[in-house]
């Protein structure tokens, strides 16, 4: 695909790993990352102890490893336990059609495998870490020699927001310049609670900013709708419930701070751009980078690699220079026609939402 085309480019740049490090790893790392291998290193992190057993027996790059344990901020942090969205979450659940689905299913996964669990996402019913000692993850990594993060995502189920926070003013230190996090849009006007509002603004405190975000609605049980996926979860039509937010530095807008990423950072970042289906970012910045790029890839041939990975319905895909040179033409193409969406155009965004990366 033309995602992966661009980032292989940039992969086969690379003399040093790139390091990713999954807090709420359960079902395996994202498979888009495994374009950097064998120069991909990976720490995971999950609450359930047998599936990050499972997924250390199958995993295959001996630069992966799973540790077992729940994550959030050290004992005696002013914030801890104090992030939870548990008072307004305890009202809205119930109401929700999801729930209603797990209520008729609970007999039925009282005898299902783990694996079957986790694909339900009961991963509270599986084998699961001690919670008496917490992971800080920062303090994890330094434990375990790690010198750079390029990407960290957090997806708990709970409080994503405790796991950012133990990262305050450490970001710089690690090198992070890409975060992906699991976000709430139901919560209180709370400045603690794990919510959308709050997680925004921390980030953009910590100098990154959101290059996309993901709304999953969920159905009220008074009127369930069609579930997105062959689980029960995300629904067709809903509240705005939860969500993934993608955040990264914008070394094109110098915002970051004093941050100032080596090249390397930034080829890594623009492949990251790429791999979350916003190419367009990641040409700005081979654009703005071009001459320091030149030594790693041919940018010409990143740049149409780009192109191509914003002509998916095409063929035959257009070189850069001439997709720049068609939409400074003002051709239709860039515009949806005139009249009803056909089916044809229909399946095609059904299709295209079907392939979208979700975690």
């Amino acid at each position: 695909m033309a995602a992966s085309s661009f980032a292989a480019l940039v992969a086969r740049s690379l003399t040093q790993p790139f390091a990713l490090v999954d807090v709420g790893c359960s079902g395996g790392i994202d498979p888009r990352w495994r374009v950097f291998e064998p120069r991909l290193k990976v720490l995971g992190i999950d609450a359930s102890e047998a599936e990050c057993r499972r997924l250390s027996q199958l995993e295959r790059n001996p630069d992966a490893h799973y540790v077992p344990g729940f994550a959030g901020l050290p004992e005696g942090h002013p914030h801890r336990h104090k992030t939870s969205i548990g008072s307004i979450s305890d009202l809205i659940l119930p109401r929700l059609s999801y729930m209603r689905t797990r209520e008729i299913r609970q007999a039925w996964l009282a005898g299902a495998s783990h694996e079957e669990r986790m694909r339900q996402n009961e991963w509270q019913t599986t084998e699961l870490a001690s919670t008496t000692q917490t992971i800080v993850v920062p303090e994890l990594l330094e434990q375990r020699g790690w010198k750079a993060v390029d990407y960290l995502k957090i997806d708990i189920d709970r409080d994503d927001l405790e796991v950012l926070m133990s990262f305050e003013g450490r970001f710089e230190q690690f090198g992070v310049v890409a975060v992906q996090v699991e976000v709430m849009f139901i919560g209180s006007d709370s400045e603690l609670q794990h919510t959308f509002h709050n997680t925004d603004r921390f980030m953009r405190r910590q100098g990154f900013e959101l290059f996309d975000l993901e709304v999953r609605r969920y159905s009220a049980r008074a009127l369930p709708s069609r579930y997105i996926w062959p689980t029960p979860a995300e629904t067709e039509f809903g509240r705005p419930f939860m969500g993934e937010a993608y955040y990264a530095l914008d070394p094109v807008a110098a915002k970051g701070g004093d941050r100032t990423p080596d090249i390397t950072q930034f080829a890594k970042l623009a492949a990251i751009f790429s791999l979350w289906n916003v190419p367009d970012a990641a040409a700005e910045l081979v654009l703005a980078r071009r001459h320091s790029f030149e030594p790693l890839f041919a940018v010409d041939r990143a740049l149409d690699a780009l192109a191509a990975q914003a002509q998916p319905d095409r063929l035959r895909p257009l070189s850069y220079a001439d997709y720049l040179a068609e939409f400074e033409k003002d051709e239709p193409s860039f515009y949806r026609r005139e009249g009803p969406i056909g089916l044809g155009e229909r399946l095609s965004a059904a299709w295209k939402a079907y392939r979208r990366p979700r975690r």
